[in-house]
């Protein structure tokens, strides 16, 4: 049944198709979709990757990519007005001016060659026909209403010189600038650090309150769904399989996709080193500190401490946490251990000191010490095979006496990763960001190493994904007695898979212990802060916003 439009609807939409058309092949991204969203109302629409979530959105602003023919048939009408077929003039009206969206990856969705000023000020003059002076009072005002620090200095600033939390700030800066009736967030915290992540949903929160917004939330992130919407369509294979409020669908879910979902938080626990381990890795006052040059003749004038004196310990069927906020050294440190960036202190494989040696002498030692990156999208060449990219190691080690034997290799450890042996013939694009992972993994694996530093290798991933990858991890960790290093800043996996966890701050460790008393009596504050960040979500106390500033916002906007 099509919905009907009422008084306090924003958006309507009614059965929603979107097919994707090329010369060889039709694919229904979005099949018989209808949801409703009322004025100053978050909805969530939730689902893993390739359940249509985005296509839906995009669908809206008629965003969709332009490299294949799309055809989109039913309603979409946003204030009552129909927008499949609206012409372009319309549309140009209506994007940012009562529709704005924040997208997942702001790198990718800012301008990297143009300042801070100019991307912000852009919206305001396409839209407002503001002078330039005019643009940048109100570019001010923006960036100190998302909480950028000193924006006055950051005005010139470029994408790359800030971190990812305020990347995301900047976007949600522009999308406000015009105060839109709907703000559509994409996946907007899902690269973020957890209390990065906190600090963006208390503001989104925080500025839907002040401006009355309507807010589209699109994650696949159930705990930050639980705090932040008021209903939820949960989409399964380009389908709405179950809607209600988030009360009904959190604690009676009718569908069973729904549970498969609800179910999907990493679990298990860590399996825990005998007591009589080898120690596998040990590293000891381990420091990278790069340069800052100044002056005419570049002097160095002083050092940013990336890692500065960390000791770690790994033992054979061991798994070490390695948990922090963005910069604070975690990547650093494991590089430095790989021996793939420049350090000092001493790092020692099975008793042999890494420090001083030649590459020539790492290479062979190469093959027993291995890592995982996060993205497999970026660490996995486009251009070769599967069976090219796990059998590379291989061959570089001369492993295996002949190509049959690496063939039959490459096919054993695609099989203990669960994949088909028979897709070794495709290339990276042909699979699923969890599959890629997977790959990524067997290439690590195929060498037989005893130490593997695992860095972010779910944190681009869907909830159920993550918990299939945690259990790939463990079981291969149980079947060869593996040291991991887990670099991650998802606490919920850590908990899962790490027996013990190091804290680092600003390239120092603020705290070590086990991982059972760090999670459940944690000592200092930053320690507390980053679990409360990653297992309250988003509270309604503490607004990221300054309190009673609520002129700000009725400044920037007349």
């Amino acid at each position: 049944m099509p919905h009907k439009q009422h008084s306090e609807d924003l958006l309507v939409i009614d059965n929603l198709h979107v097919d994707f058309v090329n010369s060889e092949r039709k694919v229904s991204a979005v099949r018989g979709v209808s949801l409703r969203l009322n004025k100053g109302e978050t909805l969530a629409l939730v689902g893993e990757s390739g359940s249509g979530k985005s296509i839906t959105a995009l669908s809206i602003l008629q965003l969709l990519p332009f490299a294949v023919r799309s055809d989109v048939t039913g309603s979409i009408r946003f204030g009552g007005k129909e927008m499949i077929g609206a012409p372009e003039s319309e549309m140009k009206h209506i994007r940012g001016n009562k529709i704005a969206m924040v997208f997942q990856e702001p790198m990718t969705s800012l301008n990297p060659l143009q300042t801070l000023e100019k991307q912000i000020g852009e919206v305001l003059t396409l839209h407002r026909g503001l002078s330039k002076a005019e643009a940048r009072t109100h570019v001010l005002e923006l960036m100190k209403l998302v909480g950028l620090p000193t924006p006055e200095k950051r005005l010139n600033a470029y994408p790359h010189e800030l971190s990812g939390g305020q990347r995301q700030r900047v976007m949600i800066a522009m999308a406000l600038a015009n105060e839109p009736d709907l703000l559509i967030a994409d996946e907007p915290t899902t690269a973020l650090d957890v209390t990065v992540q906190a600090q963006i949903l208390k503001l989104l929160k925080d500025l839907q309150k002040r401006f009355g917004m309507a807010l589209l939330l699109i994650t696949h992130d159930l705990a930050v769904v639980r705090k932040m919407a008021d209903r939820i369509c949960v989409m399964n294979r380009g389908v709405v399989v179950e809607g209600g409020t988030t009360n009904q669908v959190f604690d009676a879910p009718r569908h069973d996709y729904t549970k498969h979902l609800l179910a999907s938080e990493p679990k298990g626990e860590p399996l825990g080193p005998a007591f009589d381990a080898e120690v596998v890795l040990e590293a000891k006052e381990v420091k990278v500190w790069f340069g800052l040059r100044a002056g005419l003749l570049k002097r160095v004038v002083g050092h940013v401490k990336a890692v500065d004196g960390v000791d770690v310990t790994v033992r054979k069927g061991q798994t070490v946490g390695v948990v922090g906020e963005s910069g604070s050294g975690k990547s650093t440190l494991g590089n430095a251990i790989l021996r793939l960036i420049n350090s000092d202190g001493s790092i020692c494989f099975r008793g042999q000191e890494l420090q001083g040696l030649a590459e020539r002498e790492l290479r062979g030692l190469r093959r027993q010490i291995q890592i995982v990156f996060q993205d497999p999208y970026a660490s996995l060449s486009p251009r070769k095979t599967v069976s090219k990219i796990i059998g590379e190691g291989l061959r570089i080690h001369d492993i295996g006496g002949s190509e049959i034997e690496r063939d039959r290799m490459i096919s054993s450890i695609l099989e203990e990763v669960g994949l088909d042996p028979a897709m070794r013939h495709r290339h990276p694009h042909e699979f699923s960001g969890g599959q890629r992972q997977r790959i990524a993994i067997a290439r690590a694996m195929v060498l037989k190493p005893s130490f593997v530093v695992l860095d972010e290798p779910t944190s681009a991933l869907d909830m159920s994904i993550q918990t299939q990858i945690i259990d790939l991890l463990r079981d291969l960790q149980q079947k060869h007695q593996l040291a991991y290093l887990f670099i991650s800043h998802d606490l919920k996996v850590v908990r899962a898979l790490c027996d013990e966890v190091i804290v680092m701050q600003s390239g120092k460790v603020v705290e070590r212990g086990p991982a059972s008393r760090i999670f459940d009596d944690p000592q200092e504050q930053y320690t507390k802060d980053l679990l409360k960040a990653a297992f309250d979500v988003v509270a309604d106390s503490d607004p990221v916003l300054p309190p009673g500033d609520t002129g700000m916002a009725h400044r920037v906007l007349s």
